[in-house]
């Protein structure tokens, strides 16, 4: 596993050592001892979420603020832009974003620590993402972060409108989010 500090250094970037031959591939998508090792965090994983979606769906951007979450996130199938915003008011990169494209193909995980709002878009035909999560889903604690807040001025790999919830469709902006300390 190599693990990569990103523009924001909590947040991480894991690609795993990928075994692949004429059968195919294999790779571990998680050991905790290694985890810990390569990353310095020795975290608990209380949920495994996994979700489906269709070219264009952007997802989030999402946080808890009560009960907030660190995620694991990787695409099993397709490709996605996977996006964390750092929304700790004391950190020296509050407000700012980094963005990953993560694919079955590449394997590749980004680690966004509890903190910081995630959300992606999906670039495939359709895409399926699971994440691991250090915190239970806490609906009452959900927050949203507009996807198109220009103060965080998130470059999505658009081409179109995205297909939104109505929860997303209505995030609120930076200035008007709850935030963490």
């Amino acid at each position: 596993m190599n693990v990569e500090t990103t523009a924001i250094p909590d947040v991480l970037l894991i690609t795993p050592k990928v075994f692949a031959d004429t059968r195919g591939f294999f790779y571990e998508s998680y050991n905790h001892q290694k985890f810990v090792e390569k990353t310095g965090l020795n975290i608990t994983f209380v949920q495994d979420n996994h979700s489906r979606s269709q070219k264009n769906v952007l997802r989030g951007l999402h946080y808890q603020i009560g009960k907030p979450q660190g995620k694991l996130v990787r695409a099993l199938v397709g490709v996605i832009q996977d996006v964390a915003v750092d929304l700790r008011q004391s950190s020296p990169t509050f407000g700012k974003s980094v963005s990953y494209v993560l694919s079955a193909e590449n394997c590749q995980q980004l680690w966004i620590p509890a903190g910081f709002a995630h959300g992606f878009l999906v670039l495939s035909d359709f895409a399926e993402v699971a994440y691991k999560a250090t915190d239970y889903y806490a609906p009452s604690e959900e927050r949203c972060l507009l996807w198109e807040d220009p103060e965080v001025a998130i470059a999505w790999q658009l081409d179109e409108s995205p297909i939104l919830s109505d929860k997303d469709a209505v995030g609120k902006s930076l200035k008007e989010a709850e935030l963490f300390v």
